[in-house]
């Protein structure tokens, strides 16, 4: 069986093809400038070659059928006809209370995710041009929704409940949604299986760390508590995002500037975070080297992510009870050497003891723990492509 996975963003989109025989990869790639000058599509095959096409692409309706036309273009071999998919997954960001598990997408699953769009208007909308797109340009194949939100129904209500009038919660559904979902039960699991344990038995705390990071609890294969809250601009310190502050803040910020509420939202999205603090750069890389050549800003920056990192990592331990391994992924989580030293640093306490030598090593899953530290220490690359086409093969067959 093979399935098109599709992640869809406001002017890009992601791809993979992978055949669900052998959970190999095809084909991927990533389309670029979606309704912008200058949009291009660059294909990978399974051969390592890298094709650029560059062609305008108005809408993610035209980007779609490039994407399509490649995969069955004699030039690349990737498909002899389009009748080789058999599904399509769909990344979809948030599904409200509404799904606890992936569905296939039907009017009713459109409208719920349509019901979503104010809770993730950055990204919901985008997913629901990928997904009439695809029902579109092939309409007898069956579209699967994957949503991030969903890993994290099984929160107990005191992990999602908000310290706010309840019937905020049920009149607006105002709580904890979390996101990375997909990410951090594929990475969970993966955890289990490195350990040669059953996940039921296990207490993991996995840390998704990139431009965008969370950190969740997993007890026993559920998720217990992440640090995601609302919107994803709650939680750690991020690239961009502000992550846990003082709500008084933007009250405080509108009567004291010319910025209107709108605007505010926008700064708190896209002009804080790590970026914010070092005036330099959302790029941990940059940061890395300017505070390796003695940048007191972009050493402060890199200093209170660890930190909001560190302290939610402890917090979730003591939810749990205890914690049988911390996993890393995501671009900081499984090549930054730094920031993971930076936030094991201080949890010994804890039984976690890092080895020095083994976390030198970037990108591949491994274990970065002493022989003797009580708290196995993971880094392992998420796959949230394979996650989603995992769940899609699964609800086709069944």
């Amino acid at each position: 069986m093979k399935i098109l996975v599709i992640n869809c963003g406001s002017s890009s989109l992601k791809f993979q093809l992978l055949d669900m025989t052998d959970e190999s990869l095809v084909a991927s790639g990533l389309v670029e400038r979606i309704g912008i000058e200058g949009s291009r599509m660059i294909l990978k095959t399974s051969d390592g070659e890298k094709h650029t096409v560059e062609v305008p692409m108005e809408d993610h309706s035209v980007a779609l059928k490039v994407v399509l036309d490649a995969l069955v273009d004699p030039q690349y071999n990737i498909l002899k006809d389009l009748t080789e998919i058999e599904a399509v997954g769909h990344r979809v960001v948030h599904a409200g209370e509404e799904f606890s598990q992936s569905v296939i997408i039907d009017d009713e699953v459109i409208e719920a995710v349509e019901k979503c769009v104010e809770l993730a208007p950055l990204h919901n909308p985008p997913n629901l041009l990928g997904i009439n797109a695809i029902r579109t340009l092939l309409p007898s194949v069956p579209n699967i929704a994957v949503f991030d939100t969903a890993f994290h129904q099984s929160m107990p209500p005191e992990a999602f409940i908000y310290p706010l009038p309840y019937e905020w919660y049920e009149d607006l559904k105002i709580r904890r949604y979390g996101f990375h979902g997909t990410s951090h039960k594929y990475v969970s699991e993966k955890a289990a299986e490195f350990l040669g344990k059953d996940i039921k038995d296990l207490k993991i705390i996995t840390c998704h760390l990139g431009n965008g990071s969370s950190v969740t609890a997993v007890d026993g294969g559920k998720s217990v508590d992440t640090s995601m809250g609302f919107t994803p601009l709650e939680g750690l310190v991020m690239g961009t995002r502000v992550g846990f502050i003082d709500p008084a803040i933007i009250s405080y910020l509108e009567k004291k500037t010319d910025y209107t509420l709108q605007e505010i939202d926008k700064i708190l999205n896209n002009n804080c975070g790590v970026l914010g603090i070092s005036c330099l750069s959302s790029d941990f890389r940059d940061l890395e080297d300017a505070a390796s050549i003695g940048n007191y800003r972009a050493q402060l920056a890199l200093k209170i992510f660890r930190r909001t990192v560190k302290k939610t990592v402890a917090g979730y331990a003591a939810i749990m009870g205890g914690v049988d391994a911390i996993v890393f992924t995501g671009g900081i989580g499984e090549n930054s050497v730094v920031d993971r030293a930076g936030i094991l640093e201080g949890l010994e306490f804890m039984g976690v003891v890092m080895d020095e030598e083994k976390n030198k090593l970037r990108g591949d899953e491994r274990s970065i723990s002493t022989d003797d530290s009580r708290v196995s220490i993971l880094v392992i690359p998420t796959n949230e492509e394979l996650a989603i086409a995992k769940d899609t093969k699964a609800l086709v067959e069944g």
